[in-house]
């Protein structure tokens, strides 16, 4: 049988009523609990990182995971993180620039209810997790969830309600549990060379969403506060101009202080392409921009964070380079 670490951090499937509100309070053990039959899929040990609501994870957060599965990583066959759906797709994003070229899959899940429940998704949803993890072919950072095996750079939370909370965007599903089982859909060789962690994530990062008449003013807080910027524009991408160009001035004073831009849609599905129109290519004109394209905004602002702490001379080449399959 397989050996896999559950790493629980907490969220919905670890919460309970608290009399002002669901709160993570049951543990690792107590998951495992509430589905026996994972004992008969793999052998097991577990550890309590955190028992966070999911709003509350952030960077540090991130790379007490990635900490915890470099440093077990010889001793275990997979691991399984369970989470809060709310930033899920984030901490997946994160963990695949993180931790790269890894033969042994990280799982994570969650639930749209806690496992206390009777009426929950969170049995389905660890029993899935554990079976995934112990697969021969599994490997990667991926989101398991409502049966559907998507790829950590591909997910995104779609849905606050319903079981099926996540979908891939832009990206085929790696596989579907069926029965316990894995039917891939994407059959990826798994590297042959030695992962790769990081230890660093910067966080001086901010998302810039536009909005009709937002004013350029706001450069002068991120001047000073910022070392990356992710411009959320309208549409294929692109900034206003609103007769004057002063959105344009501004970002060409923010890039000429060495900080990194990076362009993408608040569109959710097929991604940007700034040399579409005119205020795109005035974007692109600019210089020291970068485009997102079809990646996710949760890839989009880890992947840049990783990049701006792994090596500053070499954002933009880091960025552009694909890591599974995030961005093409």
């Amino acid at each position: 049988m397989k050996r896999i670490l559950f790493i629980a951090t907490g969220g919905t499937i670890a919460s309970k009523n608290s009399g002002s509100g669901l709160t993570p309070v049951m543990t690792s053990d107590d998951l495992l609990a509430c589905v026996p039959e994972i004992a008969e899929t793999c052998r097991v040990d577990a550890v309590q990182l955190f028992n966070l609501d999911s709003t509350n994870i952030y960077a540090r957060h991130w790379l007490k995971i990635a900490n915890t599965v470099e440093r077990n990583y010889e001793t275990y066959d997979g691991f399984v993180v369970t989470h809060g759906t709310d930033t899920m797709a984030y901490t997946a994003a994160a963990l695949s620039y993180l931790m790269q070229d890894i033969a042994k899959p990280v799982v994570l899940t969650g639930a749209q209810k806690s496992a206390y429940l009777r009426d929950t998704d969170a049995r389905r949803n660890l029993a899935d997790a554990f079976a995934f993890a112990s697969d021969d072919d599994a490997f990667g950072v991926n989101v398991v969830f409502d049966g559907n095996v998507i790829l950590g750079t591909r997910a995104k939370k779609t849905r606050t309600r319903s079981f099926n909370a996540f979908a891939s965007i832009d990206y085929p599903d790696v596989a579907l549990m069926r029965d316990g089982k894995p039917f891939y859909y994407l059959t990826d060789a798994k590297p042959q060379t030695a992962p790769r962690f990081y230890r660093a994530m910067n966080e001086k990062v901010f998302v810039l969403k536009m909005i009709p008449g937002l004013s350029p003013n706001i450069f002068s807080y991120l001047n000073e506060e910022c070392d990356g910027l992710v411009i959320e524009s309208f549409g294929s991408g692109g900034l206003p101009d609103y007769d004057n160009d002063e959105f344009f001035s501004r970002l060409k004073e923010f890039t000429a202080r060495g900080k990194t831009v990076v362009c993408t849609t608040q569109v959710e599905r097929e991604g940007s392409a700034l040399d579409t129109y005119e205020v795109g290519r005035k974007l692109l004109a600019c210089g020291n921009v970068l485009e997102a394209r079809s990646m996710t905004l949760e890839a989009t602002v880890t992947k840049l964070m990783w990049a701006l702490a792994a090596d500053r001379e070499r954002v933009g080449e880091l960025f552009e380079s694909p890591v599974r399959h995030d961005i093409f």
